[in-house]
């Protein structure tokens, strides 16, 4: 992600314009909360008016009445609009943040922190609840209201209407200004670790066998302890800013009351205003303090909100390696055509600095096994990468029935291939809805077949809810040859031209290995088959071998 941190005025704008094509609902907020503060800060000032002039107290006893009721049904409208345009918007980031993560598979994924990656999806994104729903619109209601009371005590005289333009600039900008940037790093801190512990718990959690196998639990759970306290740490001293940041707020508000107080007095000694004007003056400055409080209170949650905001926007804006090819991108495809094989020319690879593949050249034919066969490191796994289009290649060229395979459509050369990996990944679900991801529309029919290919059929039929067996998490209560040999029935459903092969009988024993390789031998005469491997034994129904040196330096 991008490690260049953005202004937070830079992150708000950004934020602030995916609201557009919400502006009506906004625009319904934002008066009806103007309104609603202005009910509530009038409330005082009529009873300082029933107190000063008791002729027409009945009269403004209604109108309180009636202005309080209003103020309750016009701050939930408020907030309704707020949320309803919130969780509209975190719904339509969710969606771009999961879009952006699907073009930035697999290679800028590789090896990236789950846990953090999580973080951002769920805790960070939620947090911009907070933006959407009590910052936008409480910052221009703040603006509006006190621009309106300005006017409202200004009319009285305008020196008194100097007195709250400096107290609402100063409680509702810059204490929230000088607070942010005390708080800033914090926040951006706070996320980050967050996200750490994430990933540093899911780890944990993924590793419960190894770590009571080695009875290293006690430091793990050390580990658990130190980062927690670490992350507690940090929310204290946070909390510490918000309250001190509080009793500012609170010590300037009655300062200005006061200030508002003798200069109204004054200005009544010397005749320019009345003795109602100190009053209420006096009183619609210290009531018309709640959208400036409201303001300046953003910023305690400001920061780490905005630290969210940054975290999801990099997520946004971070670049794939490889882009998707569209098929109008390529109108000149043809896939419906006898598959001519693969051919892999001059081929260059290297991930950053280290070089894994260096000018190879190999041809792979049509309907037909071929063999590649290499010590773990020499790059078999990532040649078979490359084809899947996974990665891009540094130089050289990959063709894939006679295309390019930088230049073929991405959904048609998913369709066109088949690819099963060393370790197979199983989501928490069925036996028989893992093996519909090869073929989401395949019958009954087909998946047993692909299961008798994969030699999983029998073990399947024989368990008490049959192709209905949960798997459990990551596929965890079954065994990895198990696991391997779903990869491999997912594969044969997906009945593709292609079939690329990473040690496919790796966790499998010889019986079951040779029922599989007979399988591949017999039953893909009409298919493409690569066969990756680093044993000898495996290759025996390969049609072709082709031996790859080493090239990756230990």
């Amino acid at each position: 992600m991008n490690n260049n941190r953005r202004s937070g005025f830079k992150i708000m704008s950004q934020l602030i314009g995916l609201v557009f094509p919400l502006a009506p609902v906004m625009f319904v907020a934002i008066t009806l909360g103007v309104i609603g503060y202005l009910c509530a800060i009038f409330i005082p000032i009529f009873g300082i008016r029933v107190l000063v002039n008791p002729s027409n107290a009945k009269v403004i006893f209604i109108i309180m009445i009636a202005i309080a009721i209003l103020r309750g049904v016009f701050h939930y409208i408020e907030q309704y609009c707020n949320h309803f345009i919130a969780f509209k918007l975190l719904a339509l980031i969710r969606h771009k943040v999961f879009a952006s993560l699907r073009a930035l598979c697999p290679a800028k994924l590789e090896g990236r922190d789950k846990g953090n990656l999580i973080s951002i999806i769920t805790t960070d994104i939620e947090l911009l609840e907070v933006f959407y729903a009590h910052t936008i619109s409480p910052i221009a209601i703040g603006f509006i209201t006190s621009l309106i009371m300005v006017i409202f005590i200004g009319q009285y005289n305008w020196i008194l209407g100097i007195i709250p333009i400096v107290g609402y600039i100063v409680v509702g900008g810059v204490l929230p200004i000088i607070n942010g940037k005390r708080t800033k790093n914090d926040g951006m801190e706070f996320r980050n670790d967050f996200g750490r512990l994430n990933a540093f718990l899911l780890d944990s959690l993924r590793g419960i066998d190894e770590t009571i196998q080695y009875n290293c639990g006690k430091e793990r759970e050390d580990e658990l302890v130190k980062r927690s306290k670490h992350l507690s740490g940090l929310q204290k001293h946070l909390s510490n800013k918000e309250g001190s940041l509080r009793a500012v707020t609170d010590i300037c508000i009655m300062l200005f009351g006061t200030i508002m107080l003798f200069s109204s007095a004054y200005l009544y000694t010397i005749g320019n205003i009345s003795i109602e004007g100190v009053f209420v003056t006096t009183v619609a400055m210290l009531s018309s303090f709640g959208p400036v409080i409201a303001l300046s209170n953003l910023s305690n949650n400001l920061n780490q909100t905005l630290a969210s905001g940054e975290r999801v926007l990099s997520i946004l804006e971070e670049k794939p390696m490889v882009n998707e090819i569209l098929p109008e991108d390529n109108k000149d495809f043809h896939e419906y055509v006898p598959f001519k094989g693969v051919s892999v020319k001059d081929v260059s690879f290297a991930y950053g600095e280290e070089e894994i593949l260096d000018n190879l050249s190999l041809e792979i034919e049509p309907e037909k096994i071929t063999g590649i066969l290499g010590k773990s490191g020499c790059g078999k796994s990532t040649l078979l990468k490359l084809i899947m289009r996974f990665w891009s290649v540094n130089k050289g060229e990959i063709d894939v029935n006679g295309y390019n395979v930088e230049t073929i459509p991405t959904t048609n050369l998913r369709d066109m291939v088949s690819y099963v990996t060393q370790e197979t990944y199983l989501f928490h679900d069925t036996i028989k809805s893992n093996i519909l991801v090869g073929n989401e529309s395949a019958t009954m029919e087909q998946i047993e077949n692909a299961c008798k290919k994969a030699s999983i059929y029998d073990w399947i039929v024989s368990l008490p809810k049959g192709f209905d067996t949960p798997v459990g998490e990551l596929g965890e209560t079954l065994s990895g040859g198990e696991r391997q040999r779903i990869g491999l029935a997912r594969a044969f459903v997906h009945d593709s031209s292609l079939l690329l092969l990473d040690e496919p009988t790796s966790n499998v024993d010889s019986l079951n290995e040779g029922i599989i390789l007979k399988a591949l031998k017999e039953e893909c005469k009409d298919k493409t088959v690569v066969l990756v491997t680093h044993r000898k034994s495996t290759l025996g129904v390969a049609d072709t071998v082709f031996k790859m040196s080493e090239k990756r330096k230990s």
